[in-house]
């Protein structure tokens, strides 16, 4: 049996090559909805599969996106790649998807294997450790968009959640609620440009109301080792923070671990505010009062901002911001 090829979808649909072609890179502008059903009719009955890498060689265009992600099984990361996802199907490009553990070494392999697979653009959270491959990746002219975190040095597309507004609106709300001496628990943010703003959100509100600055309420957590004081030790000591500002899921979960350890109440012993949404966090005992982020938006976001690129080759530079919402619950009280 003969291979069917593009052109006998085209004879058997009624329609020049072009306008087959078009329909298979999802380019639909000008296509009629009669067309459109002709042509999925007649790849239908004649059982016809696109050769994909004929196609691209031709075109130059493999219309797959490369994506790297720290932790794929991260509740954000899962719902930002579902907004990418659903982005790029709409407009004929498929995903491939890399996980690096927060290991440079492997974000580095992601990023070479991406380009010699030919992908037309990437998506990443970048660990600032491959700045320089990245930035040869965009000279040699595939687009990058960066998501969720920005480094100090970052001159790519980048979609972002509002940090420091997020920040500020948690801060200036346990503010409200009586709170004057509020524990910020974070990761060191002197290089990290998204957590810095957090900080100068945090920094912001007490300023806006007329309180100072305290560096024992700014304490550290590490990934690899918790926190430098333990939660318990700092509410144990005079003077005490009345509330406990997170910055991200991962120190929020390990915050409400040692606390239920040392059996803290929330709200009665210390009020808890965390940035990220919790995963079921309505199911908890207290229901924890969180910043939410949008992370499927974000994720739509990064993908409308690509094909934007790939479509309009030397468009300037975006920075884009996505609005955050303070989800009020049952873990701060009023003092």
């Amino acid at each position: 049996m003969n291979k069917i090829k593009l052109v006998d979808v085209a004879h058997a649909a009624g329609v020049s090559k072009s306008t087959v072609s078009q329909f298979l890179n999802g380019r639909f502008n000008y296509m009629s909805e009669d067309t459109k059903a002709r042509i999925e009719q007649a790849i239908s009955q004649l059982n016809y599969v696109p050769n994909s890498i004929a196609r691209s060689l031709k075109t130059d265009k493999t219309r797959i996106i490369g994506v790297i992600v720290r932790d794929i099984a991260g509740s954000y990361t899962s719902r930002a790649i579902r907004g990418m996802d659903d982005y790029c199907k709409k407009n004929g490009y498929n995903l491939i998807i890399y996980n690096t553990d927060f290991d440079a070494a492997s974000e580095a392999t992601a990023l070479t294997s991406l380009t010699q697979l030919r992908v037309d653009g990437i998506i990443i959270v970048p660990s600032g450790m491959n700045s320089l491959l990245v930035a040869e990746i965009v000279e040699k002219g595939c687009p990058v968009v960066q998501f969720q975190l920005e480094r100090d040095d970052d001159a790519n597309n980048i979609i972002l959640s509002d940090y420091k507004q997020g920040a500020y609106d948690a801060t200036e709300y346990l503010i409200r609620l009586g709170h004057r001496r509020i524990c910020f628990l974070t990761q060191e943010f002197s290089k990290v440009k998204s957590r810095k703003e957090r900080f100068q959100g945090y920094v912001a509100a007490l300023n806006a109301h007329g309180l100072e600055l305290d560096s024992s309420l700014i304490q550290y957590w590490h990934r690899h080792r918790g926190f430098d004081n333990a939660p318990a030790e700092l509410l144990a000591a005079d003077n005490p923070p009345t509330a406990m500002f997170t910055q991200h899921l991962a120190i929020t979960s390990q915050l409400l671990t040692e606390l239920n350890q040392a059996n803290i109440c929330i709200p009665d012993d210390v009020s808890v505010l965390g940035f990220d949404e919790l995963p079921m966090a309505d199911l908890l005992k207290v229901p924890i009062t969180v910043v939410k982020q949008k992370p499927y938006e974000i994720g739509n976001e990064s993908a409308k901002l690509l094909i934007h690129q790939l479509e309009n080759p030397g468009s300037a530079n975006q920075r884009i911001m996505v609005p955050c919402t303070l989800v009020e619950r049952d873990s701060c009280k009023h003092i």
